[in-house]
């Protein structure tokens, strides 16, 4: 990489570390469920407005939406609302990629390397030590709904994946364009669940109180998480992936989880405990090795399905 591209790596990884504070923020006013819908529907509009839909099947697009949109922050918003700490939250969103390679072996035929069954094998582990200090100190139930989340995420990837392949004229459909019109998926099934689950008035009077000078904050980070996070971080990071082989720049997204849990630490006052600490190295060494690539792509279909996935998969680490 270019040192400006190097720069612009690092801006991703700041805003998408940062961005767990900004959700923190706004789970603290927000229902989970409705911050959720909101969140993708800021985008949705104009994207429907001013973007081309991209020349996709509409399940692949669905299921895309579905899980990275829907399943992925219906489950991570209720665990951090149900105190997952916001840091840790950060560490544990990374089994998707854990997630991802298991699914694309079951459902997609795809063949795990050595190395990859290794990763996985270590990432695991870091999971259980991280779950087992949960335990000690708190509930294990936003650990398992993180978990849930980063499975949702997973099956977005395979959608992504699906809706990612060469059409009939045997092009590509444009990935920018696909991570936005997947935008369009969540709000109307979010609002609908958040007002059977939280109750059809909860949402809209946190809205309200969101314009009073006691709520802006939830505006603010309303508006980091959909803009700066989201459009901006993703597109810095779609054209790094159009500049650079996937394997090259996914594994920036390894350094999300230490952004996220620094500012944790920083601005909200999170310690991570030594085992969390200790858990986390070994989940993102596993998730390393998961996602490392072939010494010949080529010649390895499941290396080129790992790294396809890996890059749609990046485009948006957090949320």
């Amino acid at each position: 990489m270019t040192p400006r591209d190097r720069l612009l790596g690092s801006a991703v990884v700041l805003l998408w570390g940062l961005n767990f504070v900004a959700l923190h923020i706004g789970l603290e006013q927000f229902p989970p469920l409705f911050f959720a819908g909101l969140r993708f529907a800021v985008l949705a509009l104009p994207v429907v407005l001013l973007v081309r839909r991209p020349r996709v099947p509409l399940r692949w697009l669905v299921l895309y939406g579905s899980g990275f949109g829907i399943l992925q922050f219906a489950f991570l918003f209720t665990a951090m609302r149900a105190g997952m700490p916001t840091g840790l939250s950060s560490l544990v969103l990374q089994s998707s990629a854990l997630f991802t390679v298991l699914l694309g072996a079951l459902l997609l035929g795809e063949r795990l390397r050595p190395v990859q069954l290794a990763g996985l094998a270590v990432a695991v582990t870091g999971m259980v030590v991280i779950g087992w200090d949960r335990a000690q100190h708190a509930s294990l139930l936003p650990v398992l709904l993180t978990l849930a989340g980063g499975l949702g995420w997973a099956f977005g990837n395979l959608g992504s994946r699906l809706a990612a392949a060469p059409g009939p004229d045997g092009e590509r459909p444009d990935p920018l364009a696909l991570t936005l019109w997947m935008t369009v998926v969540p709000p109307i099934p979010m609002f609908v669940l958040s007002a059977f689950v939280e109750g059809p008035a909860a949402g809209p009077r946190a809205l309200r109180h969101a314009f009073t000078p006691a709520g802006c904050s939830a505006l603010i980070a309303l508006a980091f998480t959909a803009i700066l996070a989201t459009l901006v971080g993703s597109s810095l990071w779609t054209t790094l992936m159009g500049r650079y082989p996937a394997t090259t720049v996914a594994p920036l997204s390894l350094l999300v989880p230490v952004v996220g849990i620094a500012a944790s630490w920083a601005l909200l006052g999170e310690r991570p405990s030594v085992f969390a600490l200790t858990g986390g190295v070994i989940v993102i060494a596993g998730a390393f090795a998961v996602t490392s690539p072939a010494v010949s792509a080529g010649s390895d279909r499941g290396v080129v399905g790992s790294g396809g996935t890996r890059r749609i998969a990046d485009l948006d680490p957090v949320a």
